[in-house]
């Protein structure tokens, strides 16, 4: 039986419910461009808002991180991942999922429990050692030499300030070599599994922590480098999840994959990625800006190394990987197979595009060589814009008998790469610290703009996309035209005559489908469980959505448009301000 099902039917049977795998991109979360982790859809639910499944919650999640896509090619790092996760909102704590962890681990996957090591948090002036795990792990038979403390690595808060607590990390024995008596998670033969983050204490913005009275339970396991570990191999392209997608990229070059494994492995993982962001609702295409960039990069990177593998870009070999990649996980997300025709189409265009932007690159390789030596920054700036890798500006060098200052180009992408970190790390503070006073206040005027646009513009009108922060909000929507300036004076007219009424806003719980029958509006049906939320703005907004929200309207100040353009084909964007 697969990973994900053996994890879903046992947490199922401790009495957990199975939500639903939210989209790849979020809905209404400013802290990142995809969903990077297990817990980051459940942030409302994880700090006041009510679940309507309940308090014990488990599912797979896909998960999409870019920090480290230039580490892509070893045998570990993947951009698109699933992770396993179970929750308890104020219900169990940390024996439960720490006994249930251990049982999951030691009986259904059959772990023998010498090659497990754990760590816990040692204790600071803040907080005292966490005893109570360290007990429960003796008490299942971990030997006291194989628990490790730790301060830095086993405390976890999302920002600077918010909930936060201990965690507990599982670590699993890598190697042919014997068993250490010690556990030393140093040592790299010791390979985390799970992670479980246990959510008792707040910190404020001076420091100061306090005990949260509702705690939480949040724990994360990620397929791909447990199915590695289980299949007994320390290369995750050689486990069952890859195996047969590499050998189709071996039958499509006539190339082994062992001495070409690095463009191999950019090659599966990139499609892979580039499959899920493609099928997703949302609807994002190549372009220069947020996820559509990074779905561009995939792409073309993809395209770079099956170059190098000497394919014929021009044949179907990306949508051979694409229909492999669909077939095997259609099961778990439908939406793979009901949007396959817009995976090809993205693919098929993209490479189009981009074999125009290799001649001209080829142009500007040719311009800046006439000065003799490839500098650093025109290294870099052909690899950047043009999409060259460094080995192709020092081939195309050699052939004319130039040099390429490679110790500058690693400069600037040093200097790039800490820019993406950066702008990465700033994404990510949303998270737990988010859902602030005004956030809230953002998240309940989407759904007002989003009725006055339904009864100005069209009812045909539906969410493609939101981003909020401090400053601002972003609404993108379906539409096929440019906003004339009287559409868009009646939009605001709406919202702010809403507001001046100061309706309530109503939350409800009821099933999916008599939600559906009932006219609430929704973005992406398939990711709501059986029950769900709907939140009621008097008479004129009714949409499924996990909140936070404002009690009423009239909290709101003055709604005004700051910019409306296009944001993909047949989507516009709206950029709006609350005074």
């Amino acid at each position: 039986m697969n990973l994900k099902d053996l994890y879903i039917d046992f947490f199922v049977s401790k009495g957990h419910k199975q939500i639903p795998s939210s989209p790849v991109v979020p809905e209404n979360d400013p802290s990142v461009l995809f969903n990077t982790a297990g817990m980051q859809p459940l942030i409302p639910y994880l700090t006041k808002e009510k679940h309507p499944y309940g308090t014990r919650l488990c599912d797979y999640q896909k998960c999409i991180r870019t920090n480290d896509l230039e580490e892509v090619g070893d045998k570990t790092h993947h951009t698109f991942f699933e992770m396993l996760g179970n929750w308890s909102l104020g219900d169990y704590f940390k024996e439960e999922s720490i006994a249930w962890s251990f049982e999951f681990l030691t009986t259904i996957l059959h772990i023998p429990v010498e090659r497990l090591g754990v760590t816990i948090f040692a204790g600071n002036e803040d907080i005292p050692f966490d005893q109570t795990s360290f007990d429960k792990w003796r008490s299942l038979g971990i030997s006291e030499k194989k628990i490790a403390k730790t301060v830095e690595d086993n405390f976890w808060i999302a920002s600077d300030t918010g909930p936060c607590g201990s965690d507990t990390e599982i670590f699993y024995f890598r190697s042919e070599d014997e068993i250490p008596d010690f556990f030393d998670p140093e040592d790299e033969r010791w390979v985390e599994i799970w992670n479980n983050v246990f959510m008792e204490f707040y910190k404020d913005k001076e420091g100061k922590i306090t005990s949260l009275p509702k705690k939480n339970v949040d724990t994360g396991m990620g397929v791909e480098r447990t199915t590695a570990i289980l299949e007994g191999v320390n290369d995750n392209y050689l486990s069952s999840l890859w195996k047969d997608i590499i050998v189709l990229i071996e039958e499509i070059s006539s190339l082994p994959y062992e001495g070409n494994e690095k463009s191999m492995r950019i090659i599966a993982d990139h499609i892979r990625t580039a499959v899920f962001i493609a099928a997703d609702p949302a609807g994002i295409k190549p372009s220069n800006t947020d996820q559509g960039y990074i779905l561009r990069r995939l792409i073309r990177r993809a395209i770079r190394h099956a170059r190098v593998l000497g394919i014929q870009i021009d044949s179907d070999w990306d949508l051979q990987i694409a229909n492999k990649v669909i077939e095997k996980y259609k099961k778990y997300y439908n939406e793979l197979e009901e949007n396959r025709q817009i995976v090809f189409d993205v693919l098929q265009n993209e490479k189009i595009k981009f074999n125009k932007t290799l001649e001209k690159g080829l142009k500007e390789f040719m311009r800046v060589s006439k000065d003799g030596d490839i500098k650093g920054e025109a290294a870099f700036h052909l690899f950047d814009t043009f999409g060259f890798p460094l080995e192709l500006t020092i081939e195309l060098a050699l052939e004319l008998g130039l040099k390429v200052d490679t110790e500058g180009f690693y400069e600037k992408f040093k200097e790039h790469q800490e820019k993406s970190r950066t702008a990465s790390s700033g994404k990510f503070k949303g998270g737990l610290a988010g859902n602030s006073e005004v956030e809230t206040k953002y998240h309940t005027a989407t759904h007002l703009l989003n009725a006055a646009l339904k009864q100005v513009v069209s009812k045909d009108v539906h969410q493609k996309g939101s981003n909020i922060t401090e400053e601002r909000m972003r609404f993108d929507f379906s539409c096929d035209h440019k906003l004339t300036d009287i559409e868009k004076e009646k939009v605001e007219q709406l919202v702010n005559e809403w507001i001046r009424e100061d309706l309530p806003v109503i939350r409800q719980e009821m099933e999916k489908q008599e939600a559906i029958q009932s006219g609430a509006e929704c973005m992406f049906i398939e990711k709501y469980p059986d029950i769900v939320t709907v939140y009621k703005i008097g008479d004129v907004s009714k949409e499924l959505c996990g909140g936070p929200h404002v009690e009423h309207t009239g909290v709101l100040g003055e709604f005004k448009i700051t910019k409306e353009e296009a944001s993909s084909a047949g989507v516009r964007r709206i950029k709006a301000v609350l005074k």
